[in-house]
This record gives structure tokens, sequence and C-alpha cells, in this order.
């Protein structure tokens, strides 16, 4: 059996785009993911609106219009549409992006299975917001949370500067690895909030992502299925080829996400010696080396919890801070490597799985199991639908949970029950 993906003939990605001003801007985090996009030379922009997500793809139209990006708009009816959009313009080899948020991702919840499971390199930002019901605009990050499982890549932004970066990068590992990139980052907090971004430029930036190849080389003479209905078994084909059923080919896709860890760390190397900044990889770290105690969270708390882990360093509480960048696929041995001597970790999900605790939680806890550490983990539900998270809080969680664990205080309760942080329930 084949299990090498066969390349096509080369793509024409856009090749001189007029050159955004390179230098600093002060811009927001959705037009951050635009100029990203814009700088990576993208040929299709898939699009329909919904909060905190419009501004990107309104940015991008305006691109498009003026002539500055030479790419095709596609404004859709919907939200299953624009992915739809995405997949078939991917394989004919256009370099593709889209953008959305909460229900509007679940609304494109089959075809986000399609696109992975075709091996598509689609890149999709993902402005987190809240689910409904009860309606809300406002920000968590339950709306990617919940399509963890959809086999896409989830990289997680702390800053608007991280979320350009990742999105230029997103396209480069989508196109190494054939899977699509969700680019993940909250709504409001970065979407609509200004901050210094370094854009680089347009040209490096031409230089450092090679055109798409796409796996599904089209040609009028020799018309082929895509994707037909997949027997279990595997196969011969009307040409006596062997093919894969279909746990043949999930096992692959499962396979070429876990062996993607490598191929993100290169990229964000590779990155950093050209541009000067390192987005951290799959994770990064804030007074680490000697913490007992260790925060794991991902997203824009990242920046609240740094601030408190300084304020429990000043009453003497040797805290730490590790935050994911990469969580589908989850790096367990990068964790495992990081957290194996550290006595006490706190979870902070801004997320739930409903019925037990955290989605960092849950999949931190499998991971630890993995290992002889006889690390204890406490799991934080906080934020969610845009409630507020003050640095303080986050202290006084740590600090509680510090102070009960030197008291041996800690019951199996506190393990397995997801606590809250500013509930007032």
């Amino acid at each position: 059996m084949k299990t090498i993906l066969e390349k096509g003939p080369k793509t024409e990605t856009q090749k001189n785009p007029k050159s955004y001003p390179s230098g600093t801007h002060i811009i927001t985090g959705n037009q951050a993911t635009a100029i990203g996009a814009y700088l990576s030379g993208v040929q299709v922009v898939a699009a329909y609106p919904i909060t905190p997500q419009s501004p990107v793809v309104e940015e991008l139209a305006r691109f498009i219009e003026s002539g500055e990006l030479n790419a095709e708009f596609v404004h859709v009816e919907s939200e299953h549409s624009a992915m739809s959009v995405c997949i078939g313009a991917s394989i004919v080899g256009a370099r593709v992006f889209t953008a959305t948020s909460a229900n509007g991702l679940a609304y494109m919840c089959e075809q986000l299975h399609w696109a992975s499971g075709s091996r598509l390199p689609i890149v999709m930002a993902c402005v987190n917001r809240a689910m409904a019901a009860p309606w809300s605009v406002q920000n968590d990050q339950q709306d990617s949370m919940s399509q963890r499982d959809a086999g896409w890549i989830q990289l997680f932004c702390r800053n608007n500067q991280e979320i350009l970066d990742t999105v230029i990068q997103a396209f480069k590992i989508a196109e190494k690895v054939y899977l699509p990139v969700m680019v993940c980052y909250d709504g409001y907090i970065l979407s609509h909030t200004v901050m210094p971004v370094e854009v680089p430029n347009a040209k490096d930036v031409q230089d450092f992502i090679p055109p798409y190849v796409p796996h599904t080389p089209i040609d009028l003479k020799k018309p082929v299925n895509i994707n037909p209905v997949t027997l279990p078994d595997p196969r011969q084909n009307a040409d006596g080829i062997v093919c894969h059923g279909y746990l043949e080919h999930k096992y692959l896709h499962h396979t070429a996400l876990r062996e993607s860890f490598p191929v993100i760390e290169e990229i964000d190397n590779e990155f950093k010696e050209r541009f000067g900044r390192s987005c951290g990889g799959l994770c990064s770290t804030y007074k680490f080396d000697d913490a007992k105690i260790v925060v794991v969270c991902a997203g824009s708390i990242s920046l609240l919890s740094s601030i408190a882990i300084d304020m429990l360093r000043e009453v003497g509480i040797p805290a730490g801070l590790l935050t994911l960048r990469t969580y589908r696929p989850f790096p367990n041995e990068k964790l495992l490597q990081l957290l194996h001597d550290k006595k006490l970790i706190v979870t902070i999900d801004k997320s739930l799985s409903y019925g037990y605790q955290g989605p960092i939680c849950v999949d931190l806890k499998s991971a630890l199991f993995e290992s002889s550490s006889d690390t204890l983990l406490i799991g934080y539900i906080a934020g969610l639908g845009g409630r507020d998270v003050k640095p303080y809080e986050i202290a006084e969680a740590v600090y509680e949970t510090w102070d009960k664990y030197n008291k041996g205080k800690i019951v199996k309760r506190d393990l397995t029950e997801a606590k809250w942080i500013n509930c007032k329930y």
C-alpha cells in the first residue's frame, strides 16, 4: 500500500503582491490575521461574517477590491458553504483561507472532518467565542475545543504579534504535512484590541513559504473521483492497485498529526532565524525551571497568568507558567518532559468538557498517567461567556491550592471535580 501522498505539479501561488508596508503597526488581532493571510499569498478567501471574526474577512475583502491582493473573494451563504469552497479550491491547487467563530464553527462541523480527512492544507482563523445557548457574543474557548477531535492542527495565540506570525507559519505547516490548521485566538480580548505588531517584509514571507504543491493533481484526460465511498477493508481499484480501507486512512491521518510535532517546532525555529521571533513551537514557559507549582493554560489568559505568577513569587510561592501553543495534536511527550519533576499543576480552562472537567485538564491528566510521576493536578474553569478574569483571582486560586497541598488537605474530590474561578452561583 502507498503511505506517501502523490504530489502534483506546483501551482502559481501569488508571486508579487503589492508589498504591505513592513515595520511596526498598531493593529487589532483581526487585522493581524488578515495581514498574515495577505503576506502568505492566499489565493482564495471564503467569507461568511460572524462576530467577532467579521473584520478579518472585511479587511481581506478590502485588500482584494483595491488590487493589493490578487485573490478570489467568495462571499457564501453560510459557514458550511465557506468550508466547502475552501475544500474545492484547495483540491484544485489554490492556497485558501477562511475565518469563523462559535456557532459558525459548529455549522462547519461536517466539512471540518471532510477537510482533514482529505488531507487538505486549509488555514482557518477561529476567533474564540462562547457557544450558544444561552446566546453570547463574548469570549471563551468552547468553540475550538468542541472541535478538537475533527482532525485539525490547533494552534493558540497569546497576543496580536503571535496571531500574525502563527498565520504565516500555519500555511507552511499545513502544506508540509498536508493537514488543515486552525489558528485560535480570543475574541475581543485580542481580536478587537490594538497592540504594536511587527509586520515582516512581504518578499521575506514569500521566500519563507514555498509554493503550494497539491497532492490531488487535476488532469482532464485522467478524470478521478475524489473521496468516493470507502469500504472497510483494502481492495483493488480498476488498475489492480490495492487501496486503503477506511481504517488505514484514519491510521495515516492520525499518524500524520502525531508526526507533525517536529514540523511545528522546526518551522517556528526557521521563523525565528529569519524574523527574530518565536511563538514557542509546541509550548512556552515563564519562571518555570525552579517552580514547584505550575499553571497550565492556552491563549491570552496566559498573559494574565504571568502577572499572577509574579504576584505569587512576591509572597514566596514557587509558581511557574506553561502555555500550550499547540493543543492538537496534544504534545503529551513534551509536557511530560517539562512537568515530570513538578509537585502540583493547576490548569485553567476557558472551556468545559460538560459533565467532567476542562479539556486541557483532562488531556493533561491522560498524559500524566503515562508516567510514574506523583504530580497532582487541580483543574479550574474560568472566563466562560466573557466573564472577566483578573490576575489576582488566578493568584488566589493558585495560592489556596498550594496552601492546601502543603497542609496535606488535598482529597480525591479536589482532583476529579472542576473548580470555578469567579463563579457567583
